[in-house]
C-alpha cells in the first residue's frame, strides 16, 4: 500500500474515533415522519454509524451487558426511521444504498439476538492488529477502539502519538472489562480465542523490540498492554474447561443471515449443496489436468531471495500487462502500485510453507490474480465511489460474497482468460485452490449448524484439501476455520461468491449480446462498489427477481 493511502486509512481511523468519542446523535422519534428524499436517508446513514460505535471513555468501548441492551432497544428507532423512508420511485443506485443501510441494521440486530461475540468470543477483543486486511474491513467481528498499528508511521508524533498511548493505556481496562462480559458458554469460540491471544502477544513483543530503538518512551506502555494480554490467556485457559456449549448460530439463524444481512438468496441447505459440487468439480478438473500435463516436470518452488525478488517482481508485471493488453478492465497506475506494495520477501523453509505459500511459491502470477483484493482497496482510496454509503466498508462483512468471490474468481477466469497458457502446470494449482476454498466452506456450514467441533472441520479441510499442503499442524487452517466460525458465511463467500459473480456473468452477456466486453463487464462491477453481488446485478441488470420474492422474517 502508498503511503498516500496508508496516511488517508490513518486520517479516516483517527476521525471515526473522534466523531464517537466527542458526539452521539440525538435519539431517533419513536414515530418518524415519512420522507421519499434520498438525502433524509444519507443523514440516517452518517447517525446510525456513529450510533453503531459504543461509547468509549478513556479509549474503552462499552460492550457491558447493560450498554449492550440499550443499544439493541434504541436499535429499533432508527430501523423505524429508515421504514419512513419511502425509495420506490429513486434510481436504482440509490435503491441499492437504501438495502446496504438495511443490511447494516439488520446485521446489528443479528449480533444482539443470535451471535453476542462481545458475551460468547473472547477472540472479538483482539487490541491489536499488526497488518492491513485484504479486504475492505476486518474478517470478522472485532471491538471498535483495537490498534491498527500498520496504520502508524514510525517514529510516531504529535496527534498520532497521543492517540496511539491512548490506545495502548486503555487495553488492560479493555481486557478486564472483557472478563465480565464473557458469560457465553461457547466452547469453541473459547478455546480457539487462546491462540488468538497469544499471537497479539507476540505482536505487542515485536512492537516493543522495535519501539526500544526508536522511541523507548513508548516501550513501557506496550509492555503493560503485553502483560494485559498474557494475563487474560492465562484467564481464558483457566476458564475453558467449564465451557461445553456449541458456539455456531444453528441452521435457521444461518438462513435468515444468509438473505437480511449478506442479501443471498439461498438457504443453509442450498449453500451446503452448492459447496459440495464446488469441491467435486475441482478435485475431478484437478485429475484431468494433472493426467494431461503428466509428461510435463513438476513447477519448481522459489529457493533464494534473488530469485524470489526477480520472480514476484516479474509476474505483477506480466499480469498488469495481460489484465491491459487482453483489455480484462481498464487498468488504473495504482494497481501496479498496489500489487508490487504486497510482494514482501523471500522466507526460506526447511520444511513444509503453509498453503498459500506452497501455491505462491511455485507461480507467482496465481496469487496475484487474487491480489485483486488489494487493487480493489486501492481504488476505495484513489477513486472514491461517490454515493457516501458506498464510499466507506459496510459493516458486519455484507461485502465478502464480492471482495472474496471475485477475488477466487479472477484465479479461473484469468485461466479461462488464457493467462497460463504457456505454463499448464499452473492450472493445476487454480484447482488445488478451488478445492482448498470449497472444503474449508464445509466447515463454515457444519460448524454453524452444530454438526462439526472446529477441529472436526479443521481434518476435514485438511484431509479434502489436494497435495497435503494444508497441514493440520500448520497455522493455516486453524485461523480459517476459527474466522469462520466467528462470522457465519465467511468461509463460504469465496465460493458462493464466485457462483454469483459466474451468474452475473451469464446475465450480463444474455443481455449485451454481440455487444458485451469483459472490459466493460468489469469496469462495471468495479463501479459498483464492494458491496453485495445481488446489488450489483440489479444495478447493472434491472433484475430484481430476488428482491420481489424477499421477506425479512425473524
Amino acid at each position: 500500500m502508498s503511503r498516500r493511502v496508508v496516511c488517508r486509512a490513518s486520517l479516516l481511523l483517527l476521525g471515526l474515533s473522534l466523531m464517537a468519542a466527542a458526539w452521539r446523535p440525538a435519539p431517533a422519534r419513536a414515530q418518524a415522519p415519512p420522507s421519499s428524499r434520498y438525502e433524509d436517508l444519507v443523514q440516517l446513514f452518517n447517525d446510525w454509524r456513529v450510533f453503531e460505535t459504543p461509547r468509549r471513555s478513556n479509549g474503552v468501548p462499552d460492550y457491558t451487558a447493560r450498554a449492550m441492551a440499550a443499544q439493541h432497544a434504541e436499535l429499533a428507532t432508527y430501523q423505524r426511521r429508515l421504514a419512513a423512508i419511502n425509495p420506490s420511485r429513486w434510481p436504482v443506485a440509490q435503491q441499492v444504498d437504501y438495502r446496504l443501510v438495511r443490511a447494516e441494521m439488520n446485521g446489528l440486530d443479528f449480533d444482539h439476538r443470535v451471535r453476542q461475540p462481545w458475551a460468547r468470543d473472547p477472540a472479538f477483543y483482539t487490541v491489536i492488529h499488526a497488518a492491513q486486511s485484504d479486504v475492505p474491513a476486518h474478517e470478522g467481528p472485532s471491538m471498535h477502539g483495537g490498534i491498527e498499528i500498520w496504520t502508524y508511521e514510525f517514529p510516531v508524533a504529535g496527534a498520532r502519538l497521543t492517540d496511539l498511548q491512548t490506545r495502548l493505556r486503555a487495553v488492560p481496562a479493555i481486557l478486564e472489562q472483557a472478563r465480565h462480559n464473557l458469560v457465553g458458554d461457547a466452547r469453541d469460540l473459547w478455546v480457539a480465542s487462546i491462540r488468538s491471544a497469544r499471537e497479539q502477544s507476540a505482536t505487542l513483543a515485536a512492537l516493543a523490540d522495535r519501539l526500544a530503538l526508536t522511541q523507548p518512551g513508548l516501550v513501557a506502555d506496550v509492555k503493560s498492554a503485553r502483560r494485559a494480554v498474557d494475563d487474560f490467556a492465562a484467564w481464558l485457559e483457566a476458564e475453558a474447561p467449564k465451557k461445553q456449549g456449541p458456539s455456531g448460530v444453528g441452521v435457521e439463524h444461518y438462513t435468515w443471515y444468509l438473505k437480511n444481512v449478506h442479501l443471498l438468496p439461498y438457504t443453509w441447505q442450498d449453500q451446503l449443496v452448492m459447496v459440495r459440487r464446488e469441491l467435486a468439480r475441482s478435485l475431478a478438473a484437478l485429475a484431468l489436468e494433472e493426467h494431461r500435463n503428466r509428461a510435463l516436470p513438476p513447477l519448481a518452488p522459489v529457493a533464494s531471495e534473488d530469485e524470489y525478488t526477480r520472480r514476484f517482481n516479474e509476474a505483477v508485471s506480466e499480469y498488469i500487462a495481460f489484465l491491459r493488453d487482453r483489455e480484462v478492465l481498464s487498468v488504473a497506475p495504482y494497481m501496479d502500485a498496489a500489487l508490487r506494495a504486497r510482494i514482501g520477501r523471500f522466507r526460506p523453509s526447511p520444511g513444509p510453507r503453509e498453503f498459500f505459500a506452497e501455491v505462491d511459491y511455485r507461480d507467482p502470477v496465481i496469487m496475484r490474480t487474487h491480489g485483486f483484493h488489494w487493487m480493489d482497496l486501492a481504488r476505495m482510496a484513489e477513486d472514491p465511489h461517490p454515493s457516501p454509503i458506498r464510499r466507506v466498508p459496510g459493516l458486519y462483512n455484507l461485502w465478502d460474497g464480492r471482495a472474496e468471490g471475485l477475488a477466487t474468481g479472477m484465479e479461473e477466469m484469468m485461466m479461462n482468460v488464457g493467462l497460463f497458457d504457456a505454463r499448464p502446470r499452473a492450472r493445476e494449482l487454480i484447482y488445488v485452490l478451488l478445492a482448498q476454498r470449497a472444503a474449508r466452506a464445509m466447515g463454515d456450514l457444519m460448524m454453524h449448524a452444530n454438526r462439526w467441533t472446529l477441529e472436526e472441520a479443521a481434518s476435514y479441510a485438511t484431509s479434502w484439501t489436494p497435495r497435503g499442503w494444508l497441514r493440520l499442524d500448520g497455522e493455516t487452517v486453524w485461523a480459517e476455520q476459527h474466522l469462520y466460525l466467528q462470522q457465519p458465511t465467511y468461509g463460504t463467500s469465496y465460493v458462493i461468491g464466485k457462483i454469483e459473480i459466474e451468474q452475473l456473468i451469464a446475465d450480463v452477456a444474455r443481455q449485451r449480446g454481440h455487444r458485451f466486453t469483459l472490459k466493460s463487464f468489469m469496469d462495471d462491477v468495479q463501479a459498483s462498489g464492494v458491496i453485495p453481488v445481488s446489488l450489483i446485478r440489479w444495478e447493472m441488470t434491472g433484475l430484481d427477481d430476488e428482491w420481489a420474492t424477499r421477506r425479512e422474517d425473524r
